[in-house]
């Protein structure tokens, strides 16, 4: 990585344009809106996910909301199942 890059004034040869691939400020916007509560956790809990959360670099927060998420999908996949 030391090496410097050499530049110069010659051609730069072929190239082609690509089109804007980057989403929309509409697109990333979080898909799911967000309800604020207030739960209590127990303390093995809560030092569970702050441990795990803190291994992955991520809030641990952010970890309990997603647990949350796949629980009610998986949860809605069982129900939809047995309606049909």
């Amino acid at each position: 990585m030391n090496k410097q890059i050499q530049y110069t004034d010659g051609e730069i040869g072929e190239y082609k344009i690509v089109p804007d691939f980057l989403p929309s400020p509409d697109q990333i916007a979080l898909k799911n809106r967000m309800t604020k509560v207030t739960i209590s956790l127990s303390s093995e809990s809560v030092s569970f996910f702050k441990e795990a959360a803190k291994k992955h670099h991520m809030q641990y927060q952010k970890m309990i909301r997603q647990l949350l998420d796949e629980y009610v999908s998986h949860q809605k996949e069982i129900l939809n199942q047995t309606k049909n």
